[in-house]
C-alpha cells in the first residue's frame, strides 16, 4: 500500500499493525454472536457481552490516552498486544456468561467495523507526527483503509470454521472456539511490528510537565459530546448485532453472513481512497457530514426490507458511504490540538466510540429478543442523522490551524 511521500518508516509499521488488527477483528466479530448462541446464551446476554467489550475498551482507551504521555508509545502498544493475546485465549477456553462478560470488558475484542480499541489513541498520536501536515488526511485514510481491507478478508474467513466443522464432522462450537486462538496469535505478529518502532521509544518531549488537554479542552469536549451521540447510534448497528439481526430475521447462514460483511468492508475500505480527495475539495467537516447522511438513510431503509437480498443490498449501500468520515475525523481532531495533547485528544474523542456505543447493543439485544424487526437499525440511523446536522451547524466554521 503506497503511503504519502512524507510518511516515515514508523508510519508504515503502524499502518501494517492496524491492518493485521483489522484482519483479526473482522474474523471474530462476524461470528461472535453465533458462537455465543451456540454456548447457550440468549440474544440479551449476547448484547450484554458486546456491550461489555465496548465499555471495557472505552475505559482502557481513556486511561491510556490520559496517561500515555508519561510512557513511550512502544511500551504502551506492546502492553496492548499482550492483552490482545490474553483476550483470544480467554474467549477460546471460557464458556460461562459471567466470566465471558468479564473477559469481554477487560480485553481487546472489537465487535465493530471500525477501530474502538485501546491501541487507537497511541497509534493516532504517533501517526500524526510521522507525516507532513499536508499529507495527514491521506495517511489516516491509508491507516483506515488497511484495517478495513484486511477486515473484509477477515469477515470472509469467518465462515471457514463452520465449513471445516461440516467437512470433518467437528462440533461447530469447537471450530468457532479455535478462531479465537487465531485472534490471539495475530497479536504476536502485531507485537513484532511494534518492536521495530524507531521514534516511539520515549515519551513526547515536554509531556511530563504538560497537563492533558490544557489548551484544547473546550473544542475537544464539544467534539466528544457530538461523537458520543454518533457512537451511541452506531452501537445499535455494530457488526455483531447486524449479524444477529440477519440470523434471526432471515435465518442467514454464517458463511453467507461472512460474505456479506466481506463485501461491506471492501466497500468501506476503498471508500477511504475517496475521502482525502473530498476533504481537499470541500473541507473535513463537509466530508464527514455529507458522506454520512446517505449512509444513515440506507441503514434506516434496510430495516423495512422484506427479503434478505434487499436488506443486504441496502446494508452494502450504507457501507459504501458510512466510513468515509473516519480519516477526515481523525485528521481534524489531530489538526486542532497541539502535538503534546494529541494522545489525550485522540483518547477523549475516541472513547465515545466505545463508551456511548457500549450502551446500545444491550438495548438492541433486548429489542431483538422481543421482535426480529429492524428497530435497532432505525434507532441507529435517526440518532446518527441528528449527529450529522449538529456537527455541520456547530463546526463548519472551525478550521484546522496547521494545515
Amino acid at each position: 500500500m503506497l503511503l504519502p511521500p512524507s510518511a516515515t518508516p514508523d508510519a508504515a509499521r503502524l499502518v501494517a499493525a492496524r491492518s493485521l488488527r483489522g484482519l483479526a477483528d473482522g474474523f471474530v466479530s462476524v461470528y461472535l454472536a453465533a458462537y455465543l448462541q451456540l454456548l447457550g446464551l440468549s440474544a440479551l446476554e449476547v448484547g450484554a457481552i458486546v456491550t461489555a467489550t465496548l465499555l471495557g475498551s472505552a475505559t482502557l482507551t481513556l486511561v491510556v490516552g490520559l496517561f500515555a504521555h508519561r510512557l513511550s508509545a512502544r511500551r504502551t502498544l506492546l502492553g496492548a498486544t499482550v492483552l490482545m493475546l490474553a483476550t483470544g485465549v480467554g474467549f477460546a477456553f471460557v464458556t460461562d456468561f459471567w466470566p465471558l462478560l468479564l473477559i469481554g470488558f477487560a480485553g481487546t475484542l472489537n465487535p465493530t467495523a471500525g477501530d474502538v480499541s485501546v491501541f487507537l489513541p497511541t497509534e493516532q498520536s504517533v501517526l500524526a507526527a510521522e507525516v507532513a501536515a499536508v499529507d495527514r488526511t491521506a495517511l489516516f485514510a491509508r491507516y483506515t483503509l488497511g484495517g478495513m481491507l484486511l477486515g473484509a478478508f477477515g469477515a470472509l474467513a469467518s465462515g471457514l470454521p463452520e465449513l471445516v466443522a461440516d467437512r470433518y464432522g467437528w462440533p461447530p462450537v469447537d471450530a468457532l472456539r479455535a478462531g479465537f486462538l487465531v485472534y490471539g496469535a495475530v497479536a504476536v505478529g502485531i507485537g513484532a511490528l511494534y518492536l521495530g518502532l524507531r521514534y516511539g521509544r520515549a515519551p513526547v518531549a515536554g509531556a511530563q510537565a504538560a497537563a492533558p488537554l490544557k489548551h484544547s479542552r473546550a473544542i475537544v469536549f464539544r467534539l466528544t459530546a457530538l461523537f458520543s451521540l454518533d457512537a451511541f447510534g452506531g452501537g445499535f448497528a455494530v457488526d455483531s448485532m447486524l449479524a444477529l439481526w440477519l440470523l434471526l430475521r432471515f435465518d442467514l447462514p454464517l458463511p453467507v453472513a461472512g460474505s456479506v460483511f466481506f463485501g461491506a468492508r471492501l466497500l468501506s475500505a476503498f471508500s477511504q481512497l475517496v475521502s482525502p480527495r473530498l476533504a481537499a475539495r470541500f473541507g473535513l467537516i463537509e466530508t464527514m457530514v455529507f458522506t454520512h447522511i446517505p449512509a444513515n438513510v440506507f441503514l434506516i431503509l434496510a430495516a423495512f426490507m422484506p427479503t434478505a437480498t434487499l436488506a443486504v443490498t441496502f446494508l452494502l449501500l450504507r457501507m459504501a458511504f458510512s466510513q468515509m468520515d473516519v480519516p477526515a475525523r481523525q485528521s481534524y481532531v489531530m489538526a486542532v490540538v497541539p502535538p503534546e495533547e494529541r494522545a489525550a485528544a485522540a483518547s477523549v474523542t475516541n472513547v465515545p466510540r466505545s463508551l456511548a456505543s457500549g450502551l446500545s447493543p444491550l438495548i438492541a439485544g433486548a429489542l431483538l429478543q422481543h421482535s426480529t424487526f429492524g428497530w435497532p437499525l432505525i434507532c441507529a440511523g435517526v440518532l446518527k442523522l441528528t449527529y450529522d446536522m449538529l456537527l455541520l451547524f456547530l463546526f463548519r466554521r472551525v478550521r484546522p490551524t496547521d494545515s
